[in-house]
């Protein structure tokens, strides 16, 4: 076994600038198909990470103004939303969580003690936790009984306790929002970074009569169940939007009346094209490589004419058809593999070097390898040199002895 592979390297150093050439551009073949699918990756982890702060299976409805003549109301009618609104698209079928939100235009003053700041306060139901992915680190949400009875009680964000009670417990705390008293229940994190944990969270039935809301809503939103396509969320949003101009009297096909926006279909969407970004890169480098595999076979096809009369002896004294085939195969697929696996190491510390000392970019966020990529492109490079080999080693073993003799 020793012999036979001494022999292997002997017969590939005989040649080594061909040699070295052969097993660059295998490397180099799968070199750039671990780099690529590296940035794949690293591009949908940045997509992912834009759509971190709100729910994906999320239908946003907003309102707008009458674009359409209808029913004797004319064009630029503004269009508000109330509680009314929220019951009926509550019980529509297909909606999971739903919630409102009331805002306080601009940011509002916040103050505990002699601190203050201004904050960006939303007044909103308590299915609102489902929209934001708001992680409550203390205390609790607000709950359903906060809505009924209209408790002056508020949710804040880790930078807004931070900065108003500098590292102190703010549960059961008293904080003045827009000269108005309410309670601190909990505090929350938000994966949609600093800007999201400067948010405050009160009930919108009390700011309704707080702030002299009456029954006004300037915001619905809604998801449809996780596992629902874009076409389903549609047709929920659709639903809600017939529903809608039925209540306040504008065209069914108006669609500036009301913006409905749909996360999933937008999220599917970019899922679908991020799909066709890995296809291309890994055809792309696929292709690669298997130029580089071609490569072998014309190598081995030239070998194999230098070497005739070998074969000829070979066979001349006794070393069978299916010898000679497999020598040549493993001649190919030690080739192959050697260099494919140095083209594979070198990939996987590019993609590492680049995500532990490249700087975060929004849309190329920690580049990496899955280990089952690596392990499916290690399996194809050494079925590609087994293939690459098989016609050489198919010419090599007709060689007759009187061709050893010729020579």
């Amino acid at each position: 076994m020793w012999d036979r592979w001494t022999e292997l390297l002997h017969t590939l150093m005989r040649n080594r600038l061909r040699t070295l050439l052969t097993a660059f551009s295998v490397a180099w073949g799968i070199f750039v198909l671990v780099i690529l699918l590296g940035l794949g990756e690293g591009l949908s982890n940045g997509v992912a990470w834009q759509f971190r702060d709100d729910a994906t299976h999320s239908v946003w409805i907003r309102r707008g103004r009458t674009s359409i003549p209808w029913r004797g109301h004319s064009v630029g009618r503004q269009i508000y939303f109330d509680n009314t609104d929220y019951a009926a698209i509550d019980a529509l079928d297909g909606v999971e969580h739903l919630t409102g939100r009331f805002y306080l235009w601009g940011e509002g003053t916040i103050s505990y003690r002699d601190r203050h700041g201004a904050f960006s306060v939303r007044a909103v139901h308590p299915e609102h936790v489902h929209l934001e992915n708001t992680l409550v680190r203390s205390g609790r949400y607000l709950n359903d009984l906060d809505i009924e009875q209209r408790r002056k009680v508020t949710v804040i964000g880790k930078e807004v306790s931070e900065f108003l009670f500098q590292g102190a417990d703010p549960l059961g705390e008293w904080v003045d929002i827009n000269r108005i008293q309410y309670r601190v229940i909990g505090t929350f994190e938000d994966e949609g970074g600093a800007g999201e944990m400067r948010q405050v969270y009160i009930p919108i039935t009390t700011a309704q009569v707080a702030y002299a809301g009456g029954e006004k809503i300037h915001h619905l939103m809604f998801t449809v169940d996780p596992s629902s396509t874009a076409a389903e969320a549609d047709a929920v949003a659709e639903q809600a939007h017939i529903l809608l101009s039925r209540a306040h009297n504008f065209s069914p096909d108006d669609r500036r009346a009301v913006r409905i926006r749909n996360n999933l279909e937008t999220w599917q969407t970019i899922q679908g094209v991020l799909d066709l970004i890995h296809l291309f890169a890994m055809m792309v480098g696929v292709g690669t490589m298997m130029a580089g595999i071609v490569g072998v076979s014309n190598i081995l096809l030239v070998s194999i004419n230098e070497r005739t009369s070998e074969f000829g002896l070979r066979k001349a004294l006794g070393a069978t058809p299916s010898a000679i085939v497999w020598m040549v195969l493993q001649e190919s697929v030690l080739l192959t593999s050697v260099s494919g696996w140095m083209g594979l190491v070198g990939g996987i510390a590019a993609i590492e070097a680049t995500a532990r000392f490249a700087p975060q970019l929004d849309y190329l966020r920690d580049p990496s390898v899955h280990i089952g990529s690596a392990l499916g492109a290690i399996t194809l490079l050494i079925i590609a040199g087994g293939v690459a080999g098989f016609v050489p080693a198919w010419r090599a073993s007709r060689v007759q002895p009187v061709e050893a003799l010729r020579s």
